[in-house]
């Protein structure tokens, strides 16, 4: 089965008609086509390029305006000094019941981490032992090897 994509960026037939086709129809369309077949090539990296660096962009905005939201720091206080303080102490009680959360989360990766390790360790000693079995020296018997004489060698029967 053919793995290769019928639109590539390549003069394939398919490509090619493409392009005489958008020329027909919308000549920016044909030259689109154009461009894609000789420069389609690099788009993959140009993509993630601009990917990477649309998300470093937006990744500081993210993290300031959840820290805002989850913190409280962008609403104003509510006027009610009760509810304010209250709401101050049960955002910390979440901060530390997240902080206990990230912790556990952070020992079991560790322990799954030394698991995985332990199971692969444990294939590698089988397989290692299995292996040394097989290519372990086989012990001859001298008595055939100094028997000498005729028929003691293949080429001689």
């Amino acid at each position: 089965m053919n793995t290769s994509a019928l639109i590539r960026p390549a003069w394939t037939p398919a490509t090619i008609a493409l392009m005489v086709i958008g020329f027909m129809v919308f000549w920016p369309l044909g030259f689109a086509m154009l461009a894609y077949i000789i420069w389609g090539d690099r788009l993959d990296g140009f993509k993630r390029d601009v990917n990477r660096a649309t998300d470093g962009i937006f990744a500081g905005c993210r993290r300031g305006s959840d820290k805002a939201a989850r913190w409280g720091h962008g609403s104003a206080r509510t006027g009610n000094v009760a509810f304010d303080d209250w709401r101050e102490k049960e955002l910390e009680r979440l901060n530390e019941e997240r902080r206990k959360l990230d912790e556990m989360l952070t020992q079991f990766d560790e322990y799954a981490r030394e698991l995985r390790r332990a199971k692969d360790q444990d294939e590698f000693d089988r397989f290692m032992a299995n292996r040394n079995k097989s290519t372990a020296p086989t012990t001859t018997d001298t008595t055939t090897t100094k028997r000498g004489g005729k028929g003691s060698g293949l080429l001689d029967d």
